[in-house]
């Protein structure tokens, strides 16, 4: 259909895809573009730098709204976790999830409000509605019920709020309030921006948050994403109803800026914590997760070089190079993801249309993407220089697994500087010599510890830790009895193990990669192979993010066969 003097409401428009498909809608003159985001900054900043940048148009074309649209307009602007704490409005948050549909509870919803108001001809939707609905973490709150239940305790609170977490019966509500909303406006295009909730890649996925893999939390976003494209598919085939179309991208979507400056997690800057050798904490000793004697609090923020990927925050260098590698979940930029909606929108055919395809019309990593990915990463190294400063990991995409093997890398990087010099290094030698780095090196102690990884020191006896540690997962008030086999599970999942053991791990690590690299014939030239020697720049260095983006193929199997 026409864009040309339409009214188009942007849902999620702050964000990093919306904003690319603001500004591609731009090229086809909309009368007017609706910025629908969370919160009221978001917004009105989103909306400023459209009459900033298209200074010839009408800035109040460009109208700002806001407020979480997965409620009623009453609770909108309140925190959810208020929202929650209220008796009285959590039986009215349940009741609009299971109750039968009528009237009180569609007039009631922010949507069909916003809708409502609006009047769209076209309907742009890029809020990630699987993480908005899945990350309330169902398992949770069953937990808390199963606690109760075997104590005996068990309250009408802990119950209502398990209500309020199901992932299901929130969808199938939201999904039947858009619907109402689109017929009842007469808006002529619904376009959903989804997820696969895998960045592309399967079941073997190695990013998760401290969570066994694959992550039940993230497999419940990518059952909720593809529930939604069905429920989508449904409304698509429903007489009278709006045209629906969703893209659904399958990579990493970056990004919005590369810079240095405080480093942000959850919203927070990442305090910069520290302890000292002899403040090691013993392995004989029960676990306390809230035991912070000697944590030092350094009173200043973490500030490093990072990625700013939008609503799925900022990266490291290592961190966005191991993820975006060849065969983990590598690059699509918004911009491509704009090209396409817009495409779609005229009557186009991209291929990547889901609701006329559920087989295989994804989105996945593009040209664009690979080519740029290169500037991107030398801008990164460049930046490292000029800030005299390594990107290696903050913890803000998980697994602590990804971040321990980044600043393992990183720590044997510093020591044996090439990757043909590992074979140098006993396994003891390797572990002293760390040791030694940990030691001495305030600012790399420091970082590991601030992100939340527990430092294993040689002697498997003692470790290290800050004030936020991800491993083990448990509540502040859980303790556990420490033993072999529980520190090995630990230092698995995402602490520093400075033992000869992992050391050795490392060593023959090294060892596959240069053996397989080494077996490809130099007059190999064809696409046939990635790992060759060039692309380990002829192992005179070690690049951290290179090498987690190997070990995550090779050793953990997570790797994409589809693109």
């Amino acid at each position: 259909m026409e864009i040309r003097d339409k009214k188009i409401l942007v849902l999620g428009g702050w964000g990093l895809v919306g904003s690319a498909i603001c500004h591609k809608l731009m090229e086809h003159n909309p009368s007017a573009i609706i910025i629908s985001s969370l919160r009221e900054n978001e917004a009105k900043e989103a909306v400023e730098a459209l009459r900033k940048e298209y200074k010839d148009k009408n800035p109040e074309m460009f109208i700002p709204k806001w407020g979480n649209i997965f409620t009623r307009t009453e609770f909108k602007d309140l925190n959810w976790a208020d929202v929650l704490a209220n008796k009285d409005w959590r039986k009215l948050v349940i009741s609009d999830i299971y109750d039968e549909l009528d009237d009180n509870i569609l007039k009631s919803s922010a949507i069909y409000d916003l809708v409502t108001e609006t009047k769209p001809d076209i309907v742009i939707d890029c809020i990630n509605t699987a993480t908005a609905i899945a990350y309330q973490d169902v398992y949770s709150t069953t937990r808390a019920v199963r606690v109760g239940l075997a104590k005996n305790e068990i309250n009408e609170d802990t119950v209502e709020r398990l209500l309020a977490s199901i992932y299901m019966p929130q969808l199938i509500r939201h999904v039947q309030l858009v619907y109402r909303s689109l017929l009842d406006n007469s808006v002529k295009m619904y376009m959903k921006i989804g997820t696969s909730g895998t960045g592309g890649m399967g079941l073997n996925i190695p990013y998760t948050h401290s969570e066994e893999s694959p992550s039940r939390v993230l497999l419940a976003k990518s059952g909720v994403a593809g529930a939604q494209t069905l429920l989508l598919f449904l409304m698509a085939r429903t007489p009278n109803a709006p045209l629906v179309k969703e893209i659904k991208p399958t990579a990493a979507i970056a990004w919005k800026k590369i810079a240095f400056d405080k480093v942000y997690r959850k919203g927070q800057p990442i305090r910069l914590v520290d302890m000292n050798i002899q403040d090691a904490k013993p392995i004989t000793e029960p676990f306390r997760k809230d035991d912070l004697t000697g944590v030092q609090d350094l009173n200043k923020d973490y500030e490093s070089v990072f990625i700013d990927t939008g609503e799925n925050g900022i990266f490291s260098k290592g961190e966005f190079q191991a993820i975006s590698s060849l065969g983990q979940m590598e690059v699509v930029t918004p911009e491509d993801i704009a090209v396409y909606t817009i495409f779609e929108i005229l009557g186009g055919n991209t291929g990547h249309d889901v609701i006329q395809g559920l087989d295989s019309f994804s989105l996945g990593p593009t040209y664009r993407g690979g080519m740029l990915h290169n500037q991107a990463i030398k801008k990164l190294n460049e930046l490292e220089k000029k800030y005299n400063i390594h990107s290696i990991a903050f913890e803000a995409l998980g697994p602590p697994r990804l971040s321990k093997l980044l600043y393992e890398a990183h720590i044997i990087n510093l020591i044996v500087g090439k990757i043909k010099n590992i074979v140098n290094y006993t396994p003891e030698q390797l572990s002293n010599e760390a040791f030694n780095e940990v030691s001495k090196n305030n600012v790399l102690r420091s970082e590991m510890l601030s992100i939340g990884l527990g430092i294993l020191l040689p002697d498997g006896k003692k470790y290290l830790r800050g004030k936020n540690l991800i491993v083990p997962n448990i509540g502040s008030d859980e303790i556990i009895e420490l033993n072999d086999e529980l520190i090995n599970y630990w230092c698995k999942k995402g602490w520093i193990d400075l033992r000869p053991s992992n050391m050795q791990v490392w060593i023959d690590r090294f060892k596959k990669i240069i053996a397989q690299a080494d077996s490809i014939s130099a007059d190999e030239t064809s696409s046939r192979f990635t790992y060759n020697i060039d692309y380990w720049d002829n192992f005179e260095d070690i690049d951290e993010g290179k090498v987690v983006g190997w070990i995550f193929e090779f050793e953990d199997k997570g790797w994409r066969f589809k693109r």
